[in-house]
């Protein structure tokens, strides 16, 4: 691995920009993620994500997306069939067990065949954020359901999916987003349930997939952790709760910093995340100042985040073409992925 700075950076359109692709050849970012406003069509994303490399000199530079099913899909038809949310895999299971985490498996498996296509390394899936009654539905469908040993057990298919299909997956949002009253594109929720509920609770799917190479963080602040910081800037909720009593030691990202949740300039709110023990900062938008500002906190990635970075690159491989019709055709008996 080359010389990287602890970032995951967006950008504005289907190509890079003069301006961008000198920021990023100067900054150097571990990865790169895309949203729907990067997508048109198949030559234009290699095309892009081939760019995204070039800028930093490395061919493994993870792209990420967030290609879940349901609402949260960033590649659509004619790209990628239209899938069905979590939620739908969790009825499955809810009914039959063994066939739902076949559905979990099979669900994730033709993300990452539709990833493979365009350079795409990385899937934010699974979602392990466990709702409750009266929660906000940011989460809602995207949850495979409301017990967390059916959540857990539907994760790690879904993980083993992508994983076998090369691609890396990236938990979220650890230690957990499902009790969140307020959508943290918008707002900054606090939770103010026990510790001992959130343990039981929302705290469980992700101790269960502790050995996942990568995690992404909630923002959202626990007052019984931490009555102050959300997860995301939180050192006692990193160091005590994800890295101590959940005891996840892989790749630790942020979720998006240019969401409304974290307050601050995007300077300090990467210097919070990265004092905090996350070892990387994701910012989205593509928004150029907003990068430049969180650049000018990031970090060599080395040390500890170094090694968890390899790691998880180490799981990005060269997927199984062979079998995708055999394993289409076993996903329509199971879901109707309308194209």
């Amino acid at each position: 691995m080359t010389e990287s700075k602890t970032l995951i950076l967006g950008c504005a359109g289907h190509s890079l920009t003069r301006e961008e692709i000198r920021f990023y050849r100067g900054e150097s970012p571990w990865g790169f993620i895309l949203f729907a406003r990067n997508i048109s069509e198949p030559e234009q994303i290699r095309d892009l994500v081939a760019s995204m490399r070039d800028c930093v000199g490395r061919e493994d530079a993870p792209v990420f997306i967030d290609q879940e099913g349901g609402r949260v899909q960033r590649l659509r038809p004619p790209l990628a069939p239209n899938y069905p949310p979590a939620v739908a895999v969790g009825e499955i299971h809810r009914r039959d067990r063994e066939a739902g985490l076949r559905a979990a498996w099979l669900h994730a498996r033709m993300h990452a065949f539709d990833l493979a296509r365009y350079g795409i390394t990385a899937d934010c899936l699974p979602v392990l954020d466990v709702p409750v009654e009266g929660a906000n539905d940011v989460i809602g469908q995207r949850a495979y359901g409301r017990d967390p040993d059916a959540v857990a057990a539907l994760g790690r298919a879904s993980a083993e999916g992508l994983m076998e299909g090369g691609a890396l997956p990236v938990m979220k949002h650890i230690p957990g987003h499902g009790r969140a009253s307020a959508d943290t594109h918008f707002e900054l929720p606090t939770v103010h349930d026990s510790l001992d509920e959130l343990r039981r609770h929302d705290f469980a799917p992700f101790r269960a997939l502790n050995d996942l190479p990568a995690a992404m963080t909630a923002h959202v602040v626990f007052s019984a952790i931490d009555p102050k910081g959300p997860a995301t800037t939180s050192g006692k909720v990193v160091e005590e709760v994800i890295r101590g009593e959940i005891g996840f030691d892989g790749l630790l990202i942020s979720d998006d910093i240019s969401m409304k949740a974290l307050s601050g300039d995007f300077g300090a709110k990467a210097a919070a995340i990265l004092a905090a023990g996350v070892d990387i900062v994701l910012h989205c938008n593509g928004v150029m100042e907003e990068m430049a500002a969180a650049a000018s906190k990031a970090k060599a990635l080395e040390g500890r985040a170094r090694k968890r970075a390899e790691r998880a690159l180490a799981v990005i491989g060269v997927p199984n073409e062979g079998a995708e019709e055999e394993l289409r055709a076993e996903f329509a008996e199971y879901f109707a992925a309308v194209a």
